[in-house]
Protein backbone atom coordinates (compact mmCIF):
# COMPACT_ATOMS: atom_id res chain seq x y z
CA UNK A 1 0.00 0.00 0.00
CA UNK A 2 1.45 3.35 -0.76
CA UNK A 3 2.68 5.90 1.99
CA UNK A 4 0.39 8.93 2.84
CA UNK A 5 1.17 12.25 1.62
CA UNK A 6 -0.20 15.76 0.66
CA UNK A 7 0.00 17.89 -2.47
CA UNK A 8 -2.14 20.44 -1.93
CA UNK A 9 -2.15 24.24 -1.43
CA UNK A 10 -4.22 25.70 1.57
CA UNK A 11 -4.50 29.65 1.50
CA UNK A 12 -6.56 32.28 3.78
CA UNK A 13 -6.79 36.24 3.36
CA UNK A 14 -4.31 35.95 0.74
CA UNK A 15 -1.30 34.41 2.66
CA UNK A 16 0.05 31.10 1.25
CA UNK A 17 0.81 28.06 2.95
CA UNK A 18 0.07 24.84 2.34
CA UNK A 19 -2.30 22.71 4.70
CA UNK A 20 -4.72 20.14 3.73
CA UNK A 21 -6.68 19.02 0.64
CA UNK A 22 -10.36 19.97 -1.02
CA UNK A 23 -13.69 20.24 -0.67
CA UNK A 24 -16.99 21.66 -2.70
CA UNK A 25 -20.79 22.53 -1.28
CA UNK A 26 -23.92 21.11 -1.76
CA UNK A 27 -27.28 21.26 -0.41
CA UNK A 28 -26.78 22.96 3.19
CA UNK A 29 -28.99 23.57 6.03
CA UNK A 30 -31.30 26.98 5.96
CA UNK A 31 -29.22 28.21 9.04
CA UNK A 32 -26.38 28.49 6.04
CA UNK A 33 -26.03 32.32 5.34
CA UNK A 34 -26.83 31.72 1.68
CA UNK A 35 -30.38 31.35 2.92
CA UNK A 36 -30.57 34.83 3.82
CA UNK A 37 -28.26 36.46 1.01
CA UNK A 38 -31.17 37.59 -1.18
CA UNK A 39 -31.79 40.24 1.69
CA UNK A 40 -30.35 43.22 2.59
CA UNK A 41 -26.81 42.97 4.30
CA UNK A 42 -26.70 45.52 7.06
CA UNK A 43 -23.49 46.49 8.75
CA UNK A 44 -23.51 48.82 11.92
CA UNK A 45 -20.78 51.31 11.95
CA UNK A 46 -19.35 53.80 14.50
CA UNK A 47 -18.96 57.02 13.29
CA UNK A 48 -18.03 59.90 16.26
CA UNK A 49 -19.10 57.68 18.90
CA UNK A 50 -22.80 56.90 17.57
CA UNK A 51 -23.81 53.90 15.91
CA UNK A 52 -24.67 54.17 12.26
CA UNK A 53 -26.40 51.38 10.41
CA UNK A 54 -25.70 51.15 7.13
CA UNK A 55 -27.38 49.36 4.24
CA UNK A 56 -25.88 47.76 1.04
CA UNK A 57 -26.89 44.94 -1.39
CA UNK A 58 -24.81 42.36 -2.92
CA UNK A 59 -24.60 42.13 -6.72
CA UNK A 60 -27.37 40.04 -7.87
CA UNK A 61 -26.55 35.99 -7.87
CA UNK A 62 -25.85 34.74 -11.54
CA UNK A 63 -29.27 33.44 -13.50
CA UNK A 64 -30.61 29.54 -13.26
CA UNK A 65 -33.43 28.40 -15.11
CA UNK A 66 -35.88 25.43 -14.10
CA UNK A 67 -36.29 22.66 -16.51
CA UNK A 68 -39.49 21.06 -15.81
CA UNK A 69 -39.85 16.65 -16.45
CA UNK A 70 -43.32 15.36 -16.64
CA UNK A 71 -45.16 12.44 -18.30
CA UNK A 72 -42.27 12.57 -20.80
CA UNK A 73 -42.39 16.19 -21.79
CA UNK A 74 -40.09 19.11 -20.52
CA UNK A 75 -40.69 22.79 -20.19
CA UNK A 76 -38.78 25.54 -19.40
CA UNK A 77 -39.06 28.60 -16.98
CA UNK A 78 -36.23 31.33 -16.56
CA UNK A 79 -35.90 32.15 -12.80
CA UNK A 80 -35.49 35.87 -14.19
CA UNK A 81 -37.72 37.63 -10.69
CA UNK A 82 -34.68 35.55 -8.74
CA UNK A 83 -38.00 33.26 -7.17
CA UNK A 84 -40.75 30.98 -8.21
CA UNK A 85 -43.15 29.16 -7.08
CA UNK A 86 -44.12 25.93 -7.79
CA UNK A 87 -47.55 24.48 -7.86
CA UNK A 88 -50.56 22.89 -9.16
CA UNK A 89 -52.76 26.37 -8.92
CA UNK A 90 -53.59 28.80 -11.37
CA UNK A 91 -51.14 31.22 -9.60
CA UNK A 92 -48.13 29.37 -9.34
CA UNK A 93 -45.05 30.82 -11.19
CA UNK A 94 -44.61 27.50 -12.58
CA UNK A 95 -47.48 25.30 -13.29
CA UNK A 96 -47.31 21.29 -12.93
CA UNK A 97 -50.44 19.44 -13.88
CA UNK A 98 -50.74 16.64 -11.46
CA UNK A 99 -52.55 15.79 -8.81
CA UNK A 100 -49.82 14.72 -6.21
CA UNK A 101 -48.78 18.26 -6.42
CA UNK A 102 -50.37 20.60 -4.09
CA UNK A 103 -51.67 24.57 -5.42
CA UNK A 104 -48.54 26.16 -3.70
CA UNK A 105 -46.10 23.14 -3.49
CA UNK A 106 -42.41 24.58 -3.15
CA UNK A 107 -40.56 27.87 -3.62
CA UNK A 108 -37.67 28.12 -5.09
CA UNK A 109 -35.09 31.51 -4.86
CA UNK A 110 -31.94 32.44 -6.79
CA UNK A 111 -29.01 32.70 -4.06
CA UNK A 112 -25.11 32.46 -4.69
CA UNK A 113 -24.86 29.40 -3.78
CA UNK A 114 -27.27 28.23 -6.66
CA UNK A 115 -31.19 27.63 -5.12
CA UNK A 116 -32.81 28.07 -2.06
CA UNK A 117 -35.43 25.30 -1.75
CA UNK A 118 -38.95 26.07 0.90
CA UNK A 119 -41.45 23.55 0.90
CA UNK A 120 -44.53 25.83 0.77
CA UNK A 121 -46.53 22.95 3.30
CA UNK A 122 -46.99 20.41 0.42
CA UNK A 123 -49.19 17.21 0.83
CA UNK A 124 -46.79 14.86 -0.06
CA UNK A 125 -43.44 16.63 0.06
CA UNK A 126 -40.53 17.94 -1.53
CA UNK A 127 -37.58 15.30 -2.32
CA UNK A 128 -34.36 15.61 -2.83
CA UNK A 129 -31.76 12.55 -3.45
CA UNK A 130 -34.73 10.09 -2.28
CA UNK A 131 -35.16 12.25 1.05
CA UNK A 132 -38.11 14.88 1.89
CA UNK A 133 -36.63 17.97 2.44
CA UNK A 134 -38.14 21.54 4.28
CA UNK A 135 -35.19 24.13 3.62
CA UNK A 136 -32.03 23.43 1.73
CA UNK A 137 -30.12 25.36 -0.13
CA UNK A 138 -28.93 23.43 -3.62
CA UNK A 139 -26.33 23.92 -6.10
CA UNK A 140 -27.10 24.23 -10.23
CA UNK A 141 -27.06 20.87 -11.46
CA UNK A 142 -29.18 19.20 -8.67
CA UNK A 143 -33.10 18.42 -9.11
CA UNK A 144 -35.96 17.89 -6.63
CA UNK A 145 -39.21 15.27 -7.22
CA UNK A 146 -42.78 17.17 -6.47
CA UNK A 147 -45.42 14.54 -6.93
CA UNK A 148 -44.86 12.78 -10.15
CA UNK A 149 -42.57 15.61 -11.81
CA UNK A 150 -39.16 16.56 -11.75
CA UNK A 151 -37.49 19.99 -11.31
CA UNK A 152 -33.98 20.14 -12.79
CA UNK A 153 -31.85 23.22 -11.67
CA UNK A 154 -29.88 24.34 -14.35
CA UNK A 155 -27.48 27.39 -15.55
CA UNK A 156 -29.08 29.99 -17.62
CA UNK A 157 -27.62 29.92 -21.25
CA UNK A 158 -28.61 33.33 -21.29
CA UNK A 159 -27.27 34.70 -17.88
CA UNK A 160 -23.49 36.03 -19.34
CA UNK A 161 -25.35 37.34 -23.22
CA UNK A 162 -25.50 40.61 -21.45
CA UNK A 163 -22.38 40.86 -20.22
CA UNK A 164 -20.26 44.26 -22.22
CA UNK A 165 -16.72 44.62 -22.53
CA UNK A 166 -15.14 46.50 -19.83
CA UNK A 167 -13.03 49.27 -19.90
CA UNK A 168 -10.20 48.18 -16.57
CA UNK A 169 -6.71 46.63 -17.85
CA UNK A 170 -7.24 44.41 -15.09
CA UNK A 171 -9.16 42.71 -12.21
CA UNK A 172 -7.90 40.85 -9.15
CA UNK A 173 -4.46 40.08 -10.45
CA UNK A 174 -5.16 39.69 -14.12
CA UNK A 175 -3.56 41.51 -16.46
CA UNK A 176 -4.89 42.58 -19.94
CA UNK A 177 -5.59 45.31 -22.36
CA UNK A 178 -7.53 43.12 -25.12
CA UNK A 179 -10.84 42.58 -25.50
CA UNK A 180 -11.06 38.97 -24.82
CA UNK A 181 -9.41 39.90 -21.50
CA UNK A 182 -11.55 43.11 -20.68
CA UNK A 183 -14.84 40.81 -21.37
CA UNK A 184 -13.17 38.13 -19.16
CA UNK A 185 -12.89 40.78 -16.50
CA UNK A 186 -16.78 42.25 -16.82
CA UNK A 187 -17.66 38.63 -16.66
CA UNK A 188 -15.47 38.09 -13.19
CA UNK A 189 -17.13 41.22 -12.36
CA UNK A 190 -20.64 39.70 -13.24
CA UNK A 191 -19.90 36.13 -10.88
CA UNK A 192 -19.28 38.19 -7.47
CA UNK A 193 -22.79 37.79 -6.94
CA UNK A 194 -22.69 34.18 -7.39
CA UNK A 195 -21.35 30.60 -5.93
CA UNK A 196 -21.85 28.44 -8.86
CA UNK A 197 -19.36 26.50 -9.48
CA UNK A 198 -17.13 27.44 -12.25
CA UNK A 199 -14.93 25.72 -14.90
CA UNK A 200 -11.91 27.70 -16.17
CA UNK A 201 -10.72 26.49 -19.57
CA UNK A 202 -7.82 27.53 -21.22
CA UNK A 203 -4.10 26.25 -22.82
CA UNK A 204 -1.43 25.49 -20.38
CA UNK A 205 0.74 28.83 -18.86
CA UNK A 206 -2.23 31.46 -19.75
CA UNK A 207 -3.13 32.16 -16.08
CA UNK A 208 -5.55 29.86 -15.47
CA UNK A 209 -4.62 29.42 -11.32
CA UNK A 210 -4.93 33.27 -11.57
CA UNK A 211 -8.11 33.25 -12.35
CA UNK A 212 -9.37 30.99 -9.81
CA UNK A 213 -8.14 33.51 -6.96
CA UNK A 214 -9.49 35.83 -8.37
CA UNK A 215 -13.06 34.58 -8.33
CA UNK A 216 -12.13 33.37 -4.68
CA UNK A 217 -10.98 36.80 -4.41
CA UNK A 218 -14.06 38.64 -5.48
CA UNK A 219 -16.42 36.24 -3.52
CA UNK A 220 -18.53 36.20 -0.58
CA UNK A 221 -16.10 33.78 0.79
CA UNK A 222 -13.01 35.68 0.40
CA UNK A 223 -12.29 35.36 4.07
CA UNK A 224 -12.23 31.56 4.19
CA UNK A 225 -10.04 29.50 2.86
CA UNK A 226 -8.84 29.05 -1.07
CA UNK A 227 -7.43 25.60 -1.15
CA UNK A 228 -5.42 24.06 -4.14
CA UNK A 229 -5.31 20.79 -5.42
CA UNK A 230 -3.77 19.81 -8.78
CA UNK A 231 -5.15 16.47 -9.49
CA UNK A 232 -2.56 15.69 -12.33
CA UNK A 233 0.18 15.75 -9.12
CA UNK A 234 -1.35 13.19 -7.30
CA UNK A 235 -0.52 9.78 -7.76
CA UNK A 236 -3.24 7.11 -8.81
CA UNK A 237 -3.28 5.37 -5.28
CA UNK A 238 -3.75 8.22 -3.30
CA UNK A 239 -6.44 10.45 -4.96
CA UNK A 240 -9.12 9.69 -2.53
CA UNK A 241 -7.07 10.19 0.68
CA UNK A 242 -6.00 13.54 -1.06
CA UNK A 243 -9.64 14.58 -1.46
CA UNK A 244 -11.33 13.51 1.67
CA UNK A 245 -8.68 12.34 4.27
CA UNK A 246 -8.23 9.12 6.01
CA UNK A 247 -8.44 7.80 9.11
CA UNK A 248 -5.19 6.55 11.19
CA UNK A 249 -4.35 2.92 9.91
CA UNK A 250 -6.64 3.03 6.77
CA UNK A 251 -3.64 1.75 4.84
CA UNK A 252 -0.06 1.14 5.25
CA UNK A 253 1.43 4.44 6.09
CA UNK A 254 -1.19 6.13 7.50
CA UNK A 255 0.09 6.58 10.70
CA UNK A 256 -2.10 9.62 11.43
CA UNK A 257 -5.47 10.56 10.25
CA UNK A 258 -5.76 13.62 7.65
CA UNK A 259 -8.72 15.74 6.63
CA UNK A 260 -9.31 16.23 2.97
CA UNK A 261 -9.05 18.97 0.65
CA UNK A 262 -12.64 19.19 0.92
CA UNK A 263 -12.81 19.29 5.11
CA UNK A 264 -10.11 22.07 4.29
CA UNK A 265 -11.43 24.26 1.88
CA UNK A 266 -14.84 24.51 4.58
CA UNK A 267 -16.39 27.38 4.45
CA UNK A 268 -14.08 28.66 1.28
CA UNK A 269 -12.80 27.46 -1.92
CA UNK A 270 -11.55 24.59 -3.74
CA UNK A 271 -9.63 25.11 -6.65
CA UNK A 272 -9.67 21.97 -8.66
CA UNK A 273 -6.39 22.30 -11.25
CA UNK A 274 -6.14 19.83 -13.98
CA UNK A 275 -9.53 17.66 -13.35
CA UNK A 276 -9.35 16.78 -16.09
CA UNK A 277 -6.72 14.70 -15.16
CA UNK A 278 -8.55 12.82 -12.60
CA UNK A 279 -8.95 8.72 -12.94
CA UNK A 280 -12.34 7.82 -13.98
CA UNK A 281 -12.76 5.24 -10.90
CA UNK A 282 -12.64 8.45 -8.83
CA UNK A 283 -15.22 10.61 -10.45
CA UNK A 284 -18.17 9.16 -9.24
CA UNK A 285 -16.88 9.83 -5.80
CA UNK A 286 -16.40 13.49 -6.51
CA UNK A 287 -19.89 13.27 -8.09
CA UNK A 288 -21.00 11.82 -4.89
CA UNK A 289 -19.26 14.53 -2.63
CA UNK A 290 -20.33 17.42 -4.91
CA UNK A 291 -24.17 15.96 -5.04
CA UNK A 292 -24.03 14.95 -1.41
CA UNK A 293 -22.52 17.97 0.12
CA UNK A 294 -20.66 15.48 2.90
CA UNK A 295 -17.19 13.60 2.20
CA UNK A 296 -16.55 9.98 4.05
CA UNK A 297 -12.50 9.72 4.82
CA UNK A 298 -10.89 6.64 3.92
CA UNK A 299 -11.33 4.15 6.90
CA UNK A 300 -14.25 6.43 8.15
CA UNK A 301 -17.95 4.93 8.93
CA UNK A 302 -19.41 8.80 9.11
CA UNK A 303 -20.08 11.57 6.30
CA UNK A 304 -19.27 15.20 7.23
CA UNK A 305 -20.94 17.51 5.63
CA UNK A 306 -18.82 20.64 4.22
CA UNK A 307 -19.79 23.92 2.83
CA UNK A 308 -17.16 24.48 -0.59
CA UNK A 309 -17.59 26.84 -3.76
CA UNK A 310 -15.58 24.74 -6.52
CA UNK A 311 -13.79 26.34 -9.36
CA UNK A 312 -12.13 23.46 -11.81
CA UNK A 313 -9.41 24.24 -14.36
CA UNK A 314 -8.12 22.27 -17.41
CA UNK A 315 -6.46 22.20 -20.60
CA UNK A 316 -8.14 19.27 -21.59
CA UNK A 317 -11.32 19.21 -24.32
CA UNK A 318 -13.48 17.79 -21.71
CA UNK A 319 -16.16 17.11 -24.67
CA UNK A 320 -13.89 15.38 -26.51
CA UNK A 321 -12.80 13.07 -23.09
CA UNK A 322 -16.48 13.04 -21.99
CA UNK A 323 -17.08 10.95 -26.28
CA UNK A 324 -13.98 8.87 -25.56
CA UNK A 325 -15.17 7.69 -22.02
CA UNK A 326 -12.20 9.14 -19.83
CA UNK A 327 -14.50 11.99 -18.21
CA UNK A 328 -17.95 11.30 -16.74
CA UNK A 329 -20.59 13.77 -18.63
CA UNK A 330 -22.93 14.06 -15.32
CA UNK A 331 -19.38 15.34 -13.28
CA UNK A 332 -18.86 17.48 -15.96
CA UNK A 333 -22.29 19.16 -16.10
CA UNK A 334 -21.86 19.16 -12.19
CA UNK A 335 -18.35 21.51 -12.50
CA UNK A 336 -19.38 23.28 -15.65
CA UNK A 337 -22.32 25.73 -14.37
CA UNK A 338 -20.70 28.61 -15.76
CA UNK A 339 -17.61 28.09 -18.25
CA UNK A 340 -15.15 30.83 -18.38
CA UNK A 341 -12.34 30.76 -21.78
CA UNK A 342 -9.01 32.49 -21.08
CA UNK A 343 -7.64 33.25 -23.87
CA UNK A 344 -4.39 32.22 -25.56
CA UNK A 345 -1.52 35.06 -25.93
CA UNK A 346 -1.88 34.12 -29.73
CA UNK A 347 -5.29 35.25 -29.26
CA UNK A 348 -4.26 38.72 -27.81
CA UNK A 349 -0.90 39.93 -28.64
CA UNK A 350 -1.59 43.11 -27.81
CA UNK A 351 -1.01 42.30 -24.63
CA UNK A 352 2.51 40.80 -24.69
CA UNK A 353 4.36 44.03 -23.79
CA UNK A 354 1.69 44.78 -21.26
CA UNK A 355 2.21 41.72 -20.05
CA UNK A 356 5.76 42.23 -20.07
CA UNK A 357 6.49 45.03 -18.50
CA UNK A 358 4.34 43.41 -15.66
CA UNK A 359 6.41 40.85 -15.21
CA UNK A 360 9.11 43.11 -15.15
CA UNK A 361 7.84 45.19 -12.53
CA UNK A 362 7.27 42.22 -10.26
CA UNK A 363 11.08 41.66 -10.28
CA UNK A 364 11.91 45.26 -9.70
CA UNK A 365 12.88 46.51 -13.48
CA UNK A 366 11.19 47.66 -16.79
CA UNK A 367 11.95 46.55 -20.22
CA UNK A 368 12.76 48.94 -23.22
CA UNK A 369 11.01 49.60 -26.25
CA UNK A 370 13.14 47.97 -28.79
CA UNK A 371 12.56 44.68 -26.09
CA UNK A 372 9.26 45.11 -25.78
CA UNK A 373 8.82 44.94 -29.96
CA UNK A 374 10.79 42.01 -29.93
CA UNK A 375 8.35 40.08 -27.42
CA UNK A 376 5.62 41.68 -29.23
CA UNK A 377 6.37 39.69 -32.19
CA UNK A 378 7.60 36.52 -31.18
CA UNK A 379 4.89 33.17 -30.59
CA UNK A 380 4.72 32.10 -26.62
CA UNK A 381 3.75 29.01 -27.21
CA UNK A 382 3.95 28.50 -23.36
CA UNK A 383 1.99 31.43 -22.98
CA UNK A 384 2.12 34.05 -19.91
CA UNK A 385 4.30 31.57 -17.97
CA UNK A 386 6.38 31.52 -21.26
CA UNK A 387 6.35 35.30 -21.60
CA UNK A 388 7.31 35.68 -17.94
CA UNK A 389 10.31 33.14 -18.02
CA UNK A 390 11.90 35.34 -20.65
CA UNK A 391 11.41 38.62 -18.87
CA UNK A 392 13.42 37.05 -15.97
CA UNK A 393 16.01 35.75 -18.38
CA UNK A 394 16.24 39.34 -19.44
CA UNK A 395 16.32 40.74 -16.10
CA UNK A 396 18.74 38.26 -15.24
CA UNK A 397 20.94 38.55 -18.45
CA UNK A 398 20.29 41.56 -20.02
CA UNK A 399 19.24 39.60 -23.21
CA UNK A 400 15.92 38.03 -24.72
CA UNK A 401 16.60 34.22 -25.58
CA UNK A 402 16.15 33.51 -29.02
CA UNK A 403 14.37 30.44 -28.86
CA UNK A 404 11.26 29.27 -26.72
CA UNK A 405 11.17 29.32 -22.81
CA UNK A 406 12.21 25.69 -22.70
CA UNK A 407 16.13 27.02 -24.33
CA UNK A 408 16.47 29.65 -21.08
CA UNK A 409 18.28 27.23 -18.98
CA UNK A 410 21.07 26.76 -21.89
CA UNK A 411 20.57 30.17 -22.48
CA UNK A 412 21.71 31.56 -18.93
CA UNK A 413 23.91 28.52 -18.70
CA UNK A 414 26.23 29.63 -22.31
CA UNK A 415 26.51 33.17 -20.03
CA UNK A 416 27.10 31.77 -17.06
CA UNK A 417 29.70 28.53 -17.66
CA UNK A 418 33.47 29.44 -18.43
CA UNK A 419 34.76 27.11 -20.99
CA UNK A 420 38.30 27.25 -20.52
CA UNK A 421 37.86 26.47 -16.68
CA UNK A 422 38.18 23.36 -15.11
CA UNK A 423 35.06 21.42 -15.31
CA UNK A 424 34.72 20.26 -11.63
CA UNK A 425 34.75 23.95 -10.78
CA UNK A 426 32.39 25.04 -13.13
CA UNK A 427 29.63 22.31 -11.90
CA UNK A 428 30.26 23.38 -8.40
CA UNK A 429 29.65 26.96 -9.36
CA UNK A 430 26.47 26.02 -11.48
CA UNK A 431 25.45 23.57 -8.52
CA UNK A 432 25.73 26.16 -5.90
CA UNK A 433 23.61 29.05 -8.15
CA UNK A 434 21.26 26.45 -8.63
CA UNK A 435 21.07 25.57 -4.88
CA UNK A 436 21.17 29.10 -4.00
CA UNK A 437 18.12 30.01 -6.28
CA UNK A 438 16.11 27.51 -5.37
CA UNK A 439 16.39 27.63 -1.95
CA UNK A 440 15.20 31.69 -2.06
CA UNK A 441 12.31 30.40 -4.20
CA UNK A 442 11.39 27.68 -1.69
CA UNK A 443 11.38 29.85 1.05
CA UNK A 444 9.17 32.59 -0.50
CA UNK A 445 6.82 30.17 -1.66
CA UNK A 446 6.34 28.60 1.44
CA UNK A 447 6.31 32.13 2.98
CA UNK A 448 9.19 31.38 5.28
CA UNK A 449 7.21 28.37 6.86
CA UNK A 450 10.44 25.75 7.69
CA UNK A 451 7.52 22.86 8.13
CA UNK A 452 5.86 23.93 5.26
CA UNK A 453 9.19 24.16 3.20
CA UNK A 454 10.21 20.77 3.89
CA UNK A 455 7.16 19.38 2.66
CA UNK A 456 6.89 20.99 -0.40
CA UNK A 457 10.79 20.19 -1.08
CA UNK A 458 10.83 16.89 0.23
CA UNK A 459 13.70 17.01 2.18
CA UNK A 460 13.72 16.65 6.14
CA UNK A 461 13.31 19.37 8.23
CA UNK A 462 16.34 19.75 9.95
CA UNK A 463 18.65 18.50 7.00
CA UNK A 464 16.69 21.66 5.19
CA UNK A 465 17.78 24.16 7.77
CA UNK A 466 21.14 23.44 7.36
CA UNK A 467 21.27 24.13 3.60
CA UNK A 468 19.34 27.57 3.78
CA UNK A 469 22.51 28.37 6.57
CA UNK A 470 25.10 26.87 3.79
CA UNK A 471 23.71 28.93 0.96
CA UNK A 472 22.77 31.82 3.06
CA UNK A 473 19.22 31.45 2.64
CA UNK A 474 16.76 33.23 5.65
CA UNK A 475 14.31 31.18 6.85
Amino acid sequence: MPTACMSWEFRRRGRESISHPLGNVLPTLAENRAWRSLEDVTRRERTRGATQTVVRERPPPLGVQLRLHLDGESSTHRLAKGRCVVGAGGDADLVVADAAVSRRHVMLTLVPEGVAVEDLGSRNGTFYLGQRIEKAVLSVGSHITVGGAQVAIEPDPRALDDVEVGSEPGYGGLVGASPPMRRLFATLARLEGSLVPVLVQGPSGVGKELVAKAIHAGSQRSDGPLVVVNCGAISRELVLSELFGHQKGAFTGATTSRPGAFEAADGGTLFLDEVGELPLDVQPALLRALESGEVKPIGDDRARRVDVRVVAATNRKLDEAIDDGSFREDLYFRLAVVTLHVPSLSERPDDVPLLAQHFAGQGGGTLPDDVLTRLRGRRWRGNARELRNAVRAYLAIGQVPDGPAGDLLTTALRHTIDPMGAYQAQKDLIIHQFSQVYFEMLMAAAEGNLSEAARRSGIDRSYLRKLLQKYEVQS
